[in-house]
């Protein structure tokens, strides 16, 4: 077949001698034992036995393996030849396994098949080195002994192992273990390392052991919808996050993965009360959004002491050196903390230095992640050229408790009085903000008056801050810290094979999510008596997504396209449906959630009506509306599109709402690095016979770009731009499309490969302009080098590279770009930005 990769499949004794040929030529590579023959060799049974290598032995259970798979590009012989490479007398055969795995995962950019079968391997080795059964694992698991201190150590709650003692016969009847072998192999490695339970650094858990435990620790005595969840988690529709997979079921079930602290006080009590919470939620896996608007700025008089306050600086080097110190969970992740800042705060200079990579470490704190919570009155100073006035919390009090009009009163009050530090051109503060964000990433931007005018708490108060990664709105005070529970629709599952959509199935997920994060709330454990009152009164949650991307690219819509535009609106509008029906079935059943009285719903106001939205026809709005005016709501916030970064590895799908940022990538595992190419990119190019090792080194030389790949169809190149090739103006619009039907906010990063003042202020403005809460989570640039080109073959990259059109090309590209880069494009001309022309 012309341009086929297929080949017949030599057989091992083939290979063998093939090796043995070229070692005799003086040409051999073998990292294993040289001049030992087979019979020489042995491995080291799981049993502790030894046993002669016999090398048809692994090349019988890898073929084992590769049923389904495409024979014309898998070649179990391959791969046996090479672990005979890397074999030594005296293997494990759990290392053999291990070793044949990453063999197949490194061949992953010959076929996607490679990685099908590098996760069998791994997981296969799993289940031979645990118990089969559900129920032993947990009484292994409740059994646990210290070996340190020879205490018992109990690594589940008493309450599953009761559960679990109770109904084994029918819990580990109903667990499919088949379906572990539906991973990738770089999802199943991410939940061996951190995710499944271990015992004495040995893992003893399986993929769907955690699952049963998740939905267990969940639902606990409800084992009807213990097994729902449990089969949903396993055929991959949504999965829960971080925290919840960790810890459920277990002694600890801290659940919960986002909290939004307000500063106790302005006095050191309130400080240092505040800090300890921080240290006690991040020490239970929790992320942290800290508002200090309140905190007197450098200069200011402390009454108590007759003496001049140092501002933030010092106390934000306090809380940086407790995030280093109270990881999350026990090193399951780095503690991590986010810091909101009122752009009206005198030390806002200071507080946009704090990660930059310069300077001096006294005045760093790089380990916090910033944010700026930007009142409306802002940016219209930044578009007018107007002055801004710097003031101190202390000396001018109130301004973080108000937005919208009374903000904006209280601000010109305070600013006709003098009551300010220092005027300046409010530009001069924008351009600071800009340049942090260019160096760095950050600050975040989160829109004060848009969160609080679209908010379903904002009867509560004035909402303070967003979350570590800005999808969080809930409102908090000293007496109350919000709390979200969180879990991702995996979009990807709801593409039919013939390219239609399933919006009766994501409707019905979304509902069981919602009873599930619902009941989230009731069984957690609250690191602090401010966050159980808090989400108990106010009972919020956060539905997210994942693999947004792969679901377009299963209907064949490019990113932007209008189909794709369409879907985007039609899907969250379907999960907002169906949570909303969820919490008012639960608050028919339980009633209203607390501080329901007040709130828009309660008046019939619902996100997109906060919008000026009308919904499409695929609900009954109406009937909806009705039944909540009726009943209410069990849970005051439903959606919040949250990052997913690790879950969505797991599920062998691309992050959150975001577009692919390259077809091609580097997956770290323990043992090192592993090229992985778009799954879907991968699919296309073999099933049109386009995929070999020339296109794979033309991929890699283009940094994951198909744009310029001559060889590839103009149909592909559509589909499969990556998000530097999509113009953010689309994904900003797309954001503000979906914000209509997500009652708190969305993760949205912004991606722009050279940034300058120009593009950074026209993207702003427009998210902006569009009524967005988030504006922006990270900035993402473009590195100078890709790492990934240094794994290729350099002299074949050097020959794509050379003379030729490409470098052509690239040249006037970069001369184009360059001349795009100096049009003023400010806010006067927004629209010639090419980081958001359409």
């Amino acid at each position: 077949m012309p341009g086929s990769t297929a080949r017949r499949s030599l057989n091992f004794s083939e290979l063998l001698a093939d090796k043995k040929a070229s070692s005799l030529n003086g040409n051999s590579t073998s990292t294993g034992a040289p001049g030992l023959p087979e019979s020489q060799m042995f491995v080291v049974k799981r049993d502790g036995t030894q046993e002669t290598v016999h090398f048809d032995k692994i090349t019988s259970r890898i073929q084992k393996l590769c049923y389904g798979l495409s024979r014309d590009f898998v070649d179990p012989a391959v791969i046996t030849q090479r672990v005979v490479d890397g074999l030594y007398s005296g293997i494990s055969t759990t290392e053999l396994d291990t070793l044949a795995a990453e063999t197949a995962a490194a061949l992953t950019v010959r076929h996607p098949d490679y990685a099908i079968l590098a996760a069998r391997i791994a997981v296969t080795n799993l289940h031979k080195e645990t118990k089969d059964k559900f129920s032993d694992v947990v009484q292994s698991l409740r059994d646990y002994v210290n070996p340190r201190t020879m205490q018992k150590s109990p690594m589940v709650s008493e309450e599953l192992y009761n559960i679990v003692v109770k109904n084994a016969e029918l819990l580990d009847s109903t667990i499919k273990y088949e379906r572990d072998l539906g991973y990738s192999f770089f999802g199943f490695k991410t939940m061996e390392r951190s995710y499944l339970l271990k015992i004495n650094g040995q893992v003893a858990e399986r993929p769907q052991h955690m699952l049963m435990r998740v939905a267990l620790g969940i639902h606990g005595e409800d084992l009807k919808s213990a097994i729902e969840t449990y089969h949903c988690l396993s055929l991959k529709y949504f999965t829960h996050a971080s925290p919840t997979l960790f810890n459920a079921g277990t002694p600890r079930n801290q659940l919960s993965s986002c909290f939004l602290l307000t500063m106790k006080d302005d006095s050191i009590e309130g400080i240092y009360d505040t800090l300890k919470q921080c240290a006690m939620i991040s020490k239970s896996a929790g992320g942290i959004g800290l508002n200090v608007h309140c905190i007197r700025a450098t200069g200011s008089y402390i009454a108590g002491t007759n003496g001049i306050s140092n501002g933030l600086l010092p106390m934000l080097r306090v809380y940086n050196a407790t995030a280093r110190y109270v990881d999350q969970g026990g090193n399951k992740r780095p503690g991590a903390f986010a810091i909101y800042l009122e752009p009206w705060h005198a030390d806002v200079f200071d507080f946009l230095e704090l990660r930059k990579n310069t300077g001096s470490e006294e005045q760093r704190a790089r380990d916090l992640f910033l944010a700026l919570w930007i009142p409306d009155l802002f940016m219209r100073r930044v578009q007018e050229n107007g002055d801004w006035c710097l003031m101190c919390p202390h000396e001018s009090p109130g301004l973080s408790d108000v937005w919208g009009e009374e903000f904006e009163e209280l601000y010109n009050r305070y600013e006709q009085g003098g009551r300010y530090k220092k005027r300046i051109p409010a530009q001069k503060l924008w351009h600071a903000i800009l340049d942090a964000q260019a160096e760095t990433g950050s600050p975040f931007i989160v829109y004060k008056d848009h969160c609080n005018r679209k908010s379903n708490q904002q009867n509560l108060g004035t909402i303070k801050c967003s979350n570590l990664c800005t999808e969080i709105v809930e409102y908090s005070s000293p007496e109350e810290t919000a709390v979200c529970n969180l879990a991702s629709i995996a979009l990807n599952m709801y593409v039919n094979d013939n390219a239609t959509f399933d919006f009766d199935k994501l409707k019905e997920m979304s509902k069981i999510i919602t009873y599930n994060l619902n009941k989230i709330i009731d069984v957690n454990y609250y690191p602090t008596p401010e966050t159980k009152r808090s989400n108990f009164r106010h009972r919020p949650i956060g539905i997210g997504v994942q693999g947004l991307a792969d679901a377009f690219i299963l209907m064949r819509f490019p990113f932007d396209s209008p189909e794709a535009q369409k879907l985007n609106i039609q899907i969250f509008e379907t999960i907002y449906y169906g949570a909303l029906e969820a919490s008012c079935e639960l608050a028919e059943q339980h009633g209203p959630y607390e501080t329901y009285a007040g709130s828009p719903t309660s008046r019939g106001i619902l996100q997109y009506d906060m919008w000026n939205v009308t919904p499409s026809n695929l609900h009954d709005w109406a009937a909806l509306k009705a039944k909540i005016a009726q009943h209410g709501l069990r849970n005051s916030l439903l959606l919040a599109p949250m990052p997913t970064a690790s879950t969505a590895q797991i599920l062998g799908n691309n992050e959150s709402i975001e577009p692919y940022t390259s077809n091609i990538f580097a997956r770290r595992v323990l043992s090192g690095e592993f090229q992985v190419v778009n799954q879907h990119l991968l699919r296309d190019l073999t099933e049109r016979s386009l995929w070999n090792g020339d296109m794979k080194n033309e991929l890699i030389a283009a940094n994951g770009s198909v744009q310029r790949i001559a060889g590839i169809p103009d149909d592909l190149k559509l589909l499969y731009r990556t998000v530097w090739e999509i113009p953010q103006k689309s994904i900003i619009k797309m954001a503000a499309d979906r914000g209509a039907f997500i009652c708190q906010s969305q993760s949205l990063n912004i991606h722009i490969a050279e940034p300058n003042f120009a593009k950074l202020t026209s993207m702003h403005f427009y998210g902006w302009t569009l009524g967005l809460k988030t504006g922006m989570y990270y900035l993402r640039t473009k590195p100078a080098a890709n790492a990934i080109q240094f794994t290729v073959d350099k002299q074949k990259v050097q020959a794509l590279m050379k003379g030729g059109s490409t470098s052509e090309k690239l040249a006037k590209e970069a001369q184009a770009a360059e001349r795009m880069a100096e049009i003023t494009c400010s806010l006067q001309n927004r629209e010639a930005c090419e980081s958001c022309s359409g």
